[in-house]
């Protein structure tokens, strides 16, 4: 009868441990989640996070704008009693331009690229991978670094100035820049001869694998010169991402 009844004493020994575990984990749970749900239906999705992220760099920059308005404001007020002061801004003021904290003018390039588009019936092609049918981070670098090597002498993408400290990054079908979010179509302005800008063009790899994918599966690209185009002053910080 003895070891009829170890078997039993086993299972309830074990059932009354699992028990006690599973009470623990519920207690533990309610604990750090404070009464809350951990998982709810209505979870931050990773387009919400971007835009309070966009939200709160624009504050920032607004803040940061008004700083430097004050600074220039007590620059100049300085500038009028102390010799010392004026002649440290004079050389200041000398590399705005090469630093890109100037606006600029001139004859150059510009490239726009963009995502491909649905087909008629809605549909995207059916031998295309997602990978295929957007803009990538290596095909706005290539860009960049063609009209670099071709001599651009001032560029810029989107709305901001960009400098040697610029990294572009393409988060999904976004573009993130010196804090800021874009979506396609991505346009970048280089001002400089347009031949050379153009030969470089012509000459970059990553963009012929580009045109290629364009070619195939409809991603847009596009090339114009013009003898009047702009680009903004840099109004980022001293590290610009």
């Amino acid at each position: 009868m003895s070891k009829g009844r170890l078997p039993g004493l086993a299972w309830g020994s074990a059932t009354l441990a699992v028990c006690l575990v599973a009470g623990l984990l519920l207690g533990t749970t309610r604990g750090v989640s404070d009464g809350d749900e951990l998982r709810v239906g209505d979870s931050p999705r990773l387009s919400d996070l971007v835009r309070a992220a966009q939200a709160q760099a624009d504050d920032l920059a607004a803040t940061r704008d008004d700083l430097s308005e004050r600074v220039a404001q007590l620059q100049a007020r300085a500038a009028t009693t102390d010799s010392d002061v004026a002649a440290v801004l004079d050389d200041l003021s000398a590399l705005e331009d090469p630093a890109g904290l100037t606006g600029r003018r001139g004859p150059g390039v510009t490239v726009t690229l963009t995502d491909a588009p649905r087909n008629a019936d809605g549909r995207y092609p059916s031998d295309a991978r997602p990978d295929d049918l957007v803009v990538h981070q290596q095909d706005v670098q290539s860009v960049l670094n063609a009209l670099w090597t071709g001599g651009a002498e001032a560029m810029a993408m989107q709305d901001q100035r960009i400098v040697a400290t610029s990294a572009p990054r393409c988060i999904g079908n976004t573009l993130l820049l010196h804090g800021r979010t874009y979506s396609p179509p991505y346009v970048v302005t280089a001002l400089g001869d347009p031949g050379r800008l153009e030969a470089a063009l012509a000459a970059e790899p990553g963009i012929t694998v580009y045109k290629q994918y364009a070619t195939r599966f409809g991603l847009g690209y596009t090339q114009q010169t013009g003898d009047d185009l702009s680009v903004p002053a840099y109004t980022g910080g001293a590290s610009a991402r």
